[in-house]
């Protein structure tokens, strides 16, 4: 199949159609951007620059992949350069050490013990109800907005990207023992947001 694209003057042999990547994929990489980074914003700026890339890079695309796997990788791409920034700033903010100041909280200093107000429960979403799961969702998203940037950025790669552990301390650079402190310290954080909010 060829496709040819008058408007951004792109002609290939490739199974590619730049004319239909914003009706079909648009919402698809919006939301995708937006679950990794929590700001509407930044996430509708990245699926332009996807676009964008997409189209420069178009000459490349070989077709062992779908369009919207390639576009979807782009945009990872695109998300991995935002959390590397974003890590880089990491030893100049201040919402780690209020992140961490709030854990203090959490455990007895002495046996490591969770402090009886502080301890797990459960959350009450095994009944699978559409609507409990998407109110759970909703809070969780919130929840995950309070993070630092950095607990985010490992979070999201790990937890959502799947992404493997030594990839993730490459791109953000941080060692293996601070990796596994940051989830640590995120998990902990995430639930107590979780149980505070959540009822």
């Amino acid at each position: 199949m060829q496709a040819e694209n008058k408007d951004f003057n792109i002609t290939t042999d490739l199974p590619i159609n730049p004319h239909q990547w914003v009706s079909r994929y648009a919402d698809y990489l919006y939301t995708y951007a937006l679950s990794r980074l929590t700001d509407e914003e930044l996430a509708r700026d990245l699926v332009q620059e996807t676009f964008l890339a997409a189209l420069e890079r178009a000459d490349q695309f070989k077709g062992s992949s779908t369009e919207k796997t390639w576009l979807t990788a782009i945009l990872k791409y695109k998300i991995v350069d935002v959390y590397r920034k974003k890590s880089s700033q990491f030893l100049h903010s201040t919402d780690s050490v209020s992140a961490e100041k709030q854990q203090e909280d959490f455990f007895d200093p002495d046996d490591g013990h969770w402090n009886v107000p502080h301890r797990p429960q459960a959350f009450g979403i095994e009944d699978q109800d559409p609507f409990t799961q998407s109110e759970f969702t909703h809070i969780l998203q919130l929840c995950m907005k309070k993070l630092p940037a950095l607990w985010l950025s490992v979070f999201t790669m790990k937890h959502m990207d799947e992404e493997d552990t030594d990839a993730i301390c490459t791109a953000l650079k941080v060692t293996p023992s601070n990796f596994w402190v940051i989830i640590h310290r995120t998990k902990v954080n995430l639930r107590a947001c979780l149980q505070k909010n959540w009822s």
